[in-house]
């Protein structure tokens, strides 16, 4: 038989038996007489029907991280790998603030991603089949959507997250404007092309009317490259390409992104839309400069950048840089 006992017991269970055996005609006070101890701790004994210990454990924990924000914390963990001190820059940017190393660490414990060798260890064996990956590419394959966001309360309507991300460096660039119509389109991808380090050599995105005039009022036709976004890509020579009509698993890099901001949005509490324009560009700022990303050997974006351009300068147009400005 297994007895557990408290490391600072002073009863056996024996004992334990003993004075929960006692009639109630004999007092606590004679019984801790009798057996040396605590007053308290006979009424504790007497009081209850089984003779182990019990947990130890707060009935209530105070923690800092809500459950949706733990759930979270844990994603990040399982998905990217990322060591104990990388995830917690990470949720101090754009999750938590007020978390503690320590308060971090054991909400790994209680959801079973304590340790990053454990973690690996449930990846599939190098012999299993694996999911089909993206094809090598240089610097220049940019993926670009656009997706709704939630209406601030000093806003009269919602506004649009235009976003682009890099295939082969992972590296992002997001804006936030007032409508998804072409003209806007068209201005973020202009600033896109100024902003990147890179030479822009395709864009992907699907068929909205923002990108392109593939759909009208008769149907589906071939794009007459007029629109305003397929005239600024060719000024540049940007090949356009455009996804399979209801098939936006092709542009599934860039809706992966987006899904990660949905996971921010809902963790997040907004008062005005300066505070979520911030919480974006934050987002965006620390997944290009501090996050690991597992496609690239667990190096973050700016990394691969730099990589990249050690390779082949020829691909960039300037040279890459720890850049701390809004969307960068």
């Amino acid at each position: 038989m297994n007895v557990h006992l408290h490391k600072n017991a002073r009863t056996t269970p024996a004992i334990r038996r003993e004075l929960q055996a006692q009639p109630a005609s004999v007092t606590d006070k004679e019984l801790a007489e009798t057996y040396h101890l605590n007053r308290h701790t006979v009424a504790k004994w007497r009081r209850r029907e089984r003779t182990e210990d019990a947990s130890h454990r707060p009935r209530t924990l105070h923690t800092t991280l809500s459950p949706a924000q733990e759930a979270l914390v844990v994603t990040l963990r399982e998905t990217l790998l990322l060591p104990l001190d990388d995830l917690l820059a990470v949720t101090h940017e754009f999750v938590n603030a007020e978390v503690s190393r320590s308060g971090l660490s054991r909400c790994l414990r209680r959801h079973g991603a304590p340790s990053l060798k454990a973690l690996r260890a449930r990846e599939p064996a190098d012999d299993k089949p694996r999911h089909k990956t993206f094809k090598d590419y240089e610097p220049g394959f940019v993926h670009v959507d656009v997706k709704y966001l939630p209406q601030m309360p000093d806003e009269d309507r919602r506004q649009y997250l235009f976003a682009a991300i890099d295939r082969a460096t992972r590296w992002v660039y997001v804006e936030i404007l007032p409508d998804k119509s072409a003209a806007c389109a068209k201005g973020f991808l202009s600033r896109l092309i100024d902003k990147a380090a890179f030479k822009i050599r395709k864009v992907l995105t699907d068929n909205g009317k923002e990108f392109t005039d593939r759909f009208c009022a008769t149907g589906e036709r071939k794009p007459t490259g007029r629109h305003p976004f397929d005239r600024l890509c060719t000024k540049h020579a940007i090949e356009h390409r455009l996804i399979q009509p209801r098939k936006p698993q092709t542009n599934g890099m860039i809706e992966r992104f987006n899904g990660r901001i949905a996971d921010v949005l809902a963790t997040t509490r907004f008062d005005s839309s300066q505070s979520l324009t911030e919480t974006i560009a934050s987002y965006a700022r620390v997944y290009n400069q501090h996050i690991p990303q597992k496609a690239l050997g667990h190096v973050a974006p700016i990394q691969a950048l730099k990589d990249w351009y050690q390779k082949d300068p020829e691909l960039f147009k300037k040279r890459v840089y720890n850049l701390t400005g809004l969307y960068t």
